[in-house]
């Protein structure tokens, strides 16, 4: 491999230090710092050091806590190669953000926990706020995980379900949605039950063909292994021995919320997701999962989940666009808040 001689940010004279770091013989240097030099590429500029390769050997030069973050994201690096995780140019800007946010948590741990794998694909958490969320739905008997599309929250607790029937934790999944665009009168449709459901509930579907052989999921579906029905349809009944989803619950009302969460039976698990800022209930009526965390404030063996724009797995500019509808809800409700304080508090984004 060739000399590196690029540099990240500015540093100054001053201060400066020299590391050089020995990359362990098993570890394949390409690998390592990509083809061409692309992931080194990414690591240069994202700090204010100057890097040479040479062989095995990586020496860093710059200011001391950019040194020691660079040789950290190094250590990360060659750890997750050393787990069997291909990397590529994302795996090192999460580690590389992970860093910086100076949790306790490494970043190998994260990207490297398996939740599930399926025809040769592992789903893994991507982000921090992810692994904390997958970790709370192990240590909770009902968790929320709340935030815009993309984030995962739907497909990792879906995976979480999927392991827990496979390790024989729970006897069957049910997944549910409230058909809210159809007001949840879905005997009015034309067409068969399933015919009526099935717009709302293809999401859900798909997400269960990555994670089950799909000549299974018939099967498991006419056994009752696993239930795909419309919120309406959780009325009544106490699910024992199920982990339960509950998606888009931004389209719950506060009743219906409630009649979910009380379905609970023994030797169950709840996860309810949904995104605040997508609310499609009609004009009027208050959104069950805004108000629900004050409701439950306190209450133990609950946990409630925050993910962002900086959680989003997509195409990258779905970040960018909704960091960007964070920002105008954030400055529309400034501007309402200063033309009328009194209702400040019950814009759109804000909790009712």
């Amino acid at each position: 491999m060739t000399d590196s001689n690029q540099h990240g940010r500015p540093t100054t004279a001053e201060h400066q230090t020299r590391h050089t770091v020995v990359v362990p013989s098993s570890i394949n240097m390409v690998s390592l710092l990509g083809p061409g030099d692309e992931y080194l590429g990414i690591i240069e500029g994202a700090f204010a050091a100057e890097i040479h390769v040479r062989g095995n050997r990586i020496t860093l030069k710059g200011e001391p806590s950019e040194i020691a973050l660079a040789e950290r994201l190094l250590d990360e690096l060659v750890t997750i190669i050393r787990t069997g995780q291909g990397i590529t140019s994302e795996t090192v800007e999460r580690v590389h953000t992970m860093l910086r946010t100076e949790t306790t948590e490494r970043p190998a741990d994260v990207l490297s926990l398996n939740i599930l794998s399926n025809r040769g694909r592992s789903i893994r958490p991507k982000t921090l706020n992810q692994k904390r969320y997958v970790d709370a739905i192990d240590k909770h008997t009902i968790t929320f995980g709340i935030g815009p599309a993309g984030t995962g929250k739907t497909y990792l607790a879906m995976a979480k379900a999927v392991q827990a029937l496979q390790a024989k934790a729970v006897s069957r999944i049910i997944l549910t949605r409230p058909a809210v665009e159809a007001g949840e009168h879905l005997g009015y449709l034309p067409g068969t039950l399933s015919e009526k459901i099935d717009p709302y509930l293809r999401p859900l579907y798909d997400a269960l063909h990555d994670m089950i052989d799909p000549d299974t999921i018939p099967k498991l579906l006419a056994a009752g292994t696993i239930e795909v029905a419309p919120l309406a349809y959780m009325r009544g009944r106490t699910l024992n021995d199920s982990f339960i989803i509950l998606d888009e619950a931004q389209n719950t009302s506060p009743e219906q919320m409630k009649m979910f969460l009380t379905r609970l039976g023994f030797g169950s698990k709840i996860v309810v997701t949904g995104d605040i800022t997508q609310t499609d209930l009609p004009s009027g009526i208050k959104s069950g999962l805004r108000i629900i965390e004050g409701i439950l404030d306190g209450v133990g063996d609950i946990s409630f989940n925050r993910l962002t724009a900086h959680d989003v797995v997509r195409h990258r500019l779905v970040g960018k666009i909704v960091s960007a509808y964070e920002e105008y809800d954030a400055l529309t409700q400034r501007q309402q808040a200063t033309s009328n304080p009194s209702q400040g508090h019950q814009s759109r984004g804000s909790r009712s």
